[in-house]
């Protein structure tokens, strides 16, 4: 399979998912793990292909940022190792196998080989989350990050720090508030609203009153949009530079 799309967009969440649901053995990798490694890399591959057939349940094997080593085999950025690498990959996928699946992750699917890409089954696009799933997410984080029910319906809040152990007062943070909140947030991933709202918990015990209001809740929430731009810009000024 290949998963591609912007990074942060749940990609190695839904491997692990498919692993786990089908009941299958689990291995992650980075294409950037393959340089390093040089002559060895071809040993490894290998390594983990035998792996998979020792297993029982089988296999799920993920690599995440696989054009960094799968990509075309003349590119002139690809080493004489990553080439072999590459090759080593092609030839333990040569046919189907009940022993491993092999599910790689990109925000580059063009630079992929096109051996790699023929060997390919299916292609699922994970897109940044648009304003509704946004204002979901942010929500679920807004849960997850500061507060929870208990079983009898009441708000139990908590802290990402397991010592932290005050209490957490919420006053004016409406679903009209988070909706906005959700609109200013064009562009982001599922990964940065949920740093949004990790900065979002950070700043309310910042406080002495350890209060959140929709004032505070805006004001964090500009600021990480202003940084996600700059990021953007950053981005952009590497890219011409190179």
């Amino acid at each position: 399979m290949l998963f591609y799309g912007p990074p942060g967009t749940g990609k190695t969440l839904v491997a692990r998912e498919i692993a786990r649901k089908s009941g299958l053995d689990y291995a992650m990798m980075t294409g950037g793990d393959v340089a390093p490694l040089g002559a060895q890399a071809v040993t490894k591959i290998h390594e983990i292909f035998d792996w998979s057939k020792k297993s029982k349940r089988g296999l799920l094997l993920f690599i995440d940022e696989a054009d960094a080593f799968l990509c075309e085999r003349n590119s002139i950025h690809m080493s004489e190792a990553q080439r072999s690498a590459l090759n080593a990959l092609l030839f333990r996928t040569g046919d189907q196998s009940r022993d491993v699946v092999l599910v790689l992750a990109t925000n580059r699917p063009g630079d992929l080989d096109s051996a790699i890409t023929d060997r390919i089954d299916d292609v699922i696009e994970f897109p940044l989350p648009q304003e509704e799933e946004r204002f979901k997410l942010l929500k679920l984080y807004l849960h997850k990050y500061l507060y929870e029910e208990d079983d009898k319906k009441e708000s139990k809040w908590h802290s990402l720090f397991a010592k932290k152990t005050q209490k957490i007062v919420v006053k004016d943070l409406s679903d009209d508030v988070i909706r906005e909140a959700a609109k200013k947030t064009e562009g982001f991933s599922g990964r940065e609203i949920a740093k949004l709202i990790a900065s979002v918990q950070a700043a309310v015990y910042g406080r002495p009153d350890c209060t959140l209001d929709s004032q505070l809740f805006m004001e964090i929430v500009d600021y990480k949009v202003s940084e996600h731009h700059q990021r953007i810009e950053l981005a952009n000024t590497g890219s011409q530079l190179a």
